[in-house]
């Protein structure tokens, strides 16, 4: 895979914009750009695991209420 290719710059609307080659194509629909000196470092944003997410998620300070119900049994419908 090559390490650098040229590229060409154009307008859309306002925003400038950059085609990328498809040997450089990034996974998932989103990515975080940030400017470092006079370089763009483009990142794809790498989607979080259910257990990442439920991680980052403020824990419970209170207790679940009893369940003071019985629980319904199933009825054979057959």
């Amino acid at each position: 895979m090559p390490s650098e290719r040229h590229v060409s710059l154009f307008r859309n609307g306002r925003n400038q914009t950059i085609r990328i080659p498809r040997e450089f194509e990034l996974e998932g629909t989103e990515a975080i750009i940030r400017k470092e000196s006079d370089r763009l470092i483009i990142e794809p944003v790498k989607q979080k695991s259910l257990k990442e997410l439920l991680a980052t998620l403020p824990t419970l300070d209170e207790d679940f209420p009893e369940i003071t119900e019985p629980l319904v049994e199933p009825e054979n419908i057959f």
